[in-house]
C-alpha cells in the first residue's frame, strides 16, 4: 500500500468577492465566520503574484558580526538551558547557561564575519522577501454562494467598501 500526497488542484467555486489586499479578503472571510457561515466552503485566491523584496538596511561588516553574535547567543542560551538541566547545583546551572550564551555569541560572530567576507561585497544590504498578489478573490462552493454574497453585501455596507 503506497502513501502518496494528493496532487495540487486549481481552486474551484463561484466568485463572491474581490479585494485589493489580503487583509481585506481576510476581514471579509472573518465577517462570514462571525455570522455563522460555513467558511470551509470558501477559498481565498491571490492572483497576479509578485515577489517583493523590501530592503531594510545597509549590511556592514560590524552589523553582520552583531547579527551573527545575536543568533549565536540565542542558540547558546538554548543549549546552555538544556545542559543546565543536568547540573548538580543552581550556581553551576547558571554558569552553564552563561557559558552557552558567551560561546554561542563568539561562534555566531565568527560565522557572521565569515559569511559577510564570503559575499565579497556583492550583497551589502538586508531585506525581507515576500510573495504578494495584485488582487484577492473569494470563491465559494456553488450551493452556498448566494448566502455568502448576501452576507458580503452587508459587510460592504458596514465597511463602506462597495
Amino acid at each position: 500500500m503506497s502513501m502518496s500526497l494528493p496532487l495540487p488542484e486549481p481552486p474551484s467555486g463561484i466568485r463572491i468577492g474581490s479585494y485589493p489586499t489580503y487583509a481585506e479578503a481576510q476581514q471579509a472571510v472573518d465577517y462570514l465566520s462571525d455570522h455563522k457561515f460555513a467558511v470551509e466552503n470558501v477559498t481565498i485566491v491571490g492572483s497576479d503574484l509578485r515577489l517583493v523584496e523590501r530592503v531594510t538596511g545597509r549590511l556592514t561588516q560590524g552589523r553582520a558580526v552583531a547579527i551573527g553574535a545575536g543568533g549565536g547567543a540565542w542558540w547558546g542560551l538554548f543549549v546552555g538551558v538544556l545542559i543546565s538541566l543536568f547540573a548538580a547545583t543552581g550556581a553551576s546551572a547558571i554558569a552553564l547557561i552563561v557559558a552557552g550564551v558567551v560561546i554561542g555569541a563568539v561562534f555566531g560572530a565568527i560565522f557572521g564575519w565569515l559569511a559577510y567576507r564570503a559575499t565579497g561585497g556583492q550583497r551589502d544590504f538586508t531585506s525581507r522577501t515576500q510573495v504578494v498578489a495584485g488582487s484577492y478573490e473569494i470563491l465559494c462552493e456553488p450551493a452556498h454562494a448566494e448566502e455568502a454574497r448576501n452576507l458580503l453585501a452587508r459587510f460592504a455596507l458596514h465597511t463602506g467598501k462597495l
